[in-house]
């Protein structure tokens, strides 16, 4: 299996969503990762962003009202690295309207 980004999602209200980000693969794959450092949005206050928990699968949690697309950078342990980008896809609850 190769590593894959996977994320989620919850509308909170007034346009604005909490979501999460992590890395898909093999539990050996998983093990070999040192650290994933995800690029956001330059309009984050901090949008350069490392996770080294391999138990939540290097999972970033974050909130915020627009799409746009993350660029992960995941290091392994033997100093190698594997390149990936997600569009993060966000949406408003059935029933519930987009505004205007």
């Amino acid at each position: 299996m190769a590593l894959e980004l996977e994320q989620d999602f919850e509308y909170k209200g007034n346009d604005w969503w909490e979501w999460s980000l992590w890395v898909d693969g093999s539990e050996r794959e998983l093990d070999q990762i040192e650290y994933v450092e995800y690029t956001l949005h330059p309009t984050f206050p901090k949008p350069v962003q490392k996770i080294y928990d391999r138990r939540s699968r290097f999972r970033l949690n974050a909130s915020g009202w627009g799409v746009f697309t993350i660029y992960a950078k995941i290091v392994h342990k033997d100093g190698t690295t594997t390149l990936r980008e997600h569009f993060l896809e966000l949406a408003y609850p059935e029933g519930d309207p987009a505004p205007a």
